[in-house]
């Protein structure tokens, strides 16, 4: 037995916003200056010249104007620009969608003409609307889709990860069931988990592993995140219906350059980041990112203690429960995860915008603190892995014709997870245990699953035309899952007997016009199919009796997106969608431990509609931005999380629940004063309930959660923050920042509504965070310190689990390059 011990503990041992803000900003000046009546006045020397693109094509409808002046015009269908000005020193600017904006500094002589040519570079990331309307936050305007985006240059000096940096955006919130490394679910106006989509550079991220989830991703690895609301582009070429979350990284063209970081604070909490690569002349890039995070999560909870004493021939004796509750340090839930991704390519070249090799490898180790409730404690059950993954992503515009774009990836994730249950013993919180002659705290296991998933994506974009763009998307996904298990003394892994399969196909096409600036339209379609094949379970507790099932589901979704500009500065959008969401790998098979899958379940559809307006004004030093939106959703066979019990185990289960409806608003509000201040909040109000009237079909019978808030989803939430900024500090080039932020929740049901006298409420919880920041030459070295739940608040989130108080960190960084 100590053997077998000492091998367990073996086991257990092992285990582009590039300066884009300030390009969309010259967009938008673009666009103001071309609607004046008259650009070109009618004294001054003519300035004119034609605008090409890398590979020598005419860019037609250009804007070209001169910096902090109006004097600007469009360049014609030839490519070719005239615009009259004063002599004098200028700085040139030419922007054009696609294609990077490009600033040169020019003299217009005194008399004659003076002729400059401008070549244009095509533009390396997809998002080329994007307005700022407060610090870090934006607004995708031109486009039709209800849309926002974080950026991250704010945040990259303080310990957020991804998912906490998502939060000051409208309707978002991060729900954890504990501390560093813990499961999460990202909600988007009433919709959580599966419903949300996550992207990398719009790469789908289904099957990368626990150690990439985005609550373990640090903030720096982003260069902005994009998220769209509720209806999706077809260029995701994915099934949300919920929405989608872009993750951008930065790919602009670089000479060398290093960000790195290290911070250290509670709970014996370490994270660092480092990025650092470069592109040659040549074209030739290179990039490594790698990030780690460790933390003990020995933070204290309340809770009832189930005491027990061991007898003197050796039985176990429970006296009564005295209902009270203890605060108590939780001792079996460390956490660590590592990342290296590696990136190898050519960009600029005229046979690719992008050709990138990358390669990554994530590995994390997971104690298993407690089940689904916190009622139930383990002191030795953990959890481990890794995962490869390999991509390709290759782009290139003007393909074969004028303004035909084409993009193409393809990544293909390995990974292996671990669960291992093996102690044959019973602990409380106090950390106290007993024998108890059976192995398994949950449920004896030592098993591997090995997941191997991979996507293809193909993107076609064609403007033809002035305003005319069609769009074709296809999205290939292929997972599989095989199971082995060694227990008992048996030195051989014994392969389970039924695989588990999913394969998705998606299609997508749309047509964007757009007849001037002040409004544009998409309509779209999209074809869904998905094969599964796995285990179901013909018991009525859902555990053991298992068959083979093969399933093949089909079905065709449409919608359409406008934008209205009602004025310059308030704009209005509208879009629906009849949307399908299939099952995912993790609701149709589990996670092997505390999830149980069920593999017939049945693709979720809806009809999504959002309708938003959006005000931004500047006066002087100024700004003010505000917006609100009304989300409305009405959905069949949405997949509910439940929770199951087969004798002393629990575990998480999934469920097809028949009708269920959303409404809901969100606002928000932000306000800066030059580069001073800024502060915003938002204020969101969801409501989910369910529509299913009848107990079972057919019958008559009402049921008592008809038009019932659905349990254990918050419903109204908001958050507020605000920065102070203090510039050239005690010396030019260093800035001190302070910046306090809160989240508020109403209390929720963690059960349905009406049933039984304790509706068991998840309380309301207002918390605080603080900030600052000093940085030096100009961000080359940077320190920061935070206190998170300032005010020490019991902060709870997925069916009660209770999350980490009052908490300390300190940060330091270095940035060298661009």
């Amino acid at each position: 037995m100590q053997t077998e011990n000492n091998r367990y503990l073996t086991d257990r041992n092992e285990v582009t916003l590039k300066t884009k803000i300030t390009h969309c900003i010259l967009a938008l000046l673009c666009l103001a200056v071309c609607q004046l009546p008259v650009l070109a006045q009618r004294q001054g020397t003519l300035l004119s010249g034609k605008i090409l693109s890398a590979d020598n094509s005419i860019v037609d409808f250009a804007t070209v104007y001169l910096k902090g002046t109006k004097y600007g015009c469009m360049t014609n269908e030839k490519g070719i620009y005239h615009l009259k000005a004063p002599a004098g020193t200028y700085t040139l600017i030419v922007s054009a969608v696609g294609f990077e904006t490009v600033e040169k500094e020019i003299r217009i002589a005194p008399d004659g003409r003076t002729r400059q040519n401008i070549v244009l570079q095509p533009s390396l990331t997809e998002l080329e609307e994007v307005e700022v309307v407060a610090s870090g936050i934006s607004r995708v305007k031109k486009s039709a889709f209800n849309a926002v985006a974080v950026d991250t240059k704010e945040l990259q000096n303080s310990t957020k990860n991804l998912g906490e940096a998502l939060q000051q955006l409208p309707g978002m919130k991060l729900r954890e069931s504990g501390g560093v490394g813990s499961d999460m679910q990202l909600m988007l106006d009433g919709f959580s988990g599966n419903h949300v989509k996550v992207f990398i550079d719009g790469v789908p991220q289904e099957g990368a592993g626990t150690a990439f989830d985005i609550n373990n991703i640090p903030v720096n690895y982003a260069e902005r995140i994009e998220v769209y609301k509720g209806v999706v582009p077809v260029g995701f070429g994915t099934d949300a219906i919920g929405g989608v979350i872009n993750i951008v990284t930065n790919k602009s063209k670089r000479n060398w350059f290093l960000d790195a970081s290290y911070s250290y604070g509670s709970f014996n909490t370490h994270k660092s980041y480092v990025n650092f690569g470069q592109t040659f002349a040549n074209g030739f890039t290179y990039e490594v990112n790698a990030f780690q995070n460790f933390s003990d999560n020995d933070y204290y909870i309340d809770n009832e203690v189930r005491r027990f004493e061991i007898m003197e021939d050796g039985s176990i004796y429970f006296p009564p429960q005295d209902g009270k509750k203890y605060r108590m340090k939780r001792f079996n839930d460390q956490f660590h995860n590592e990342a290296v991704i590696a990136k190898l390519g050519f960009t600029g070249k005229t046979w690719a915008d992008r050709l990138m090799f990358s390669l990554g490898y994530t590995h994390f180790y997971k104690e298993i603190q407690t089940g689904v409730y916190q009622e139930t404690v383990f002191g030795e059950k953990f959890r481990h892995g890794y995962s490869l993954m390999p991509s390709v992503e290759y782009k290139k515009h003007n393909l074969l014709v004028r303004n035909l774009d084409l993009t193409l990836t393809a990544n293909y994730n390995h990974n292996f997870t671990n669960n291992v249950d093996t102690a044959s013993r019973h602990y409380n919180w106090l950390g106290e245990y007993y024998d108890n002659g059976v192995r398994g705290e949950q449920a004896y296991q030592r098993s591997q699953s090995k997941n191997t998933n991979w996507n293809a994506t193909g993107n076609l974009n064609y403007r033809f035309g002035r305003i005319h763009t069609l769009t074709f998307h296809h999205v290939a996904s292929n997972f599989r899952r095989t199971s082995r298990s060694y227990t008992g003394t048996s030195s051989v892994l014994t392969a389970f007997d039924i695989p588990k399969v999913t394969r998705k196909n998606i299609s997508g096409l749309s047509y964007r016009v757009v007849p001037s600036e002040k409004w544009n339209a998409s309509v779209f379609g999209k074809h869904y199919h998905q094969f599964n094949q796995g285990p179901v379970s013909t018991s009525s507790d859902g555990v053991g009796n298992y068959q083979n099932m093969e399933k093949t589901v089909s079905a065709w979704g449409y919608g359409a997106a406008g934008t209205y500009y009602i004025y310059k500065e308030l704009q209005a959008k509208v879009s629906y969608e009849k949307a399908y969401r299939l099952p995912t790998t993790d609701e149709l098979f589990g996670d092997e431990d505390l999830e149980a899958g069920k593999t017939d379940l049945r693709p979720e559809n809806s009809h999504n509609l959002n309708f938003n307006l959006s005000y931004g004004h500047s006066f002087g030093k100024h700004g003010l931005y505000a917006e609100a939106s009304y989300i409305y959703r009405d959905t069949k066979d949405y997949i509910k999380r439940g929770f199951g019990k087969n004798g002393t185990t629990q575990f998480g289960i999934y469920e097809n629940h028949g009708h269920v409806k959303t409404k809901g608003y969100t606002v928000s509000l932000r306000y800066n004063f030059s580069h001073w201040f800024n502060m915003g909040g938002t204020y969101n109000n969801i409501d989910t309930r369910n529509y299913e009237r009848y107990v079972t079909g057919g019958s008559l019978q009402e049921s008592v959660t008809y038009k019932k808030r659905l349990p254990n989803i918050p419903y109204r939430y908001a958050n507020l923050d605000a920065t102070f900024t203090w510039r050239n500090l005690f010396a030019k080039g260093n800035t001190f920042s302070l910046t306090y932020d809160s989240f508020w929740q109403h209390d929720f049901p963690l059960y349905w509504e009406g049933i039984g006298k304790d509706k068991n409420m998840i309380p309301e919880q207002f918390s605080h965070n603080l900030s600052m920041s000093y940085s030096l030459k100009n961000g080359r070295y940077n320190f920061s310190f935070e206190c998170r739940n300032l005010t020490n608040e019991k902060l709870f989130d997925n069916f009660s689990l209770q999350k980490a108080g009052r908490a300390f960190y300190g940060k330091v960084r270095v940035h060298f390059g661009k």
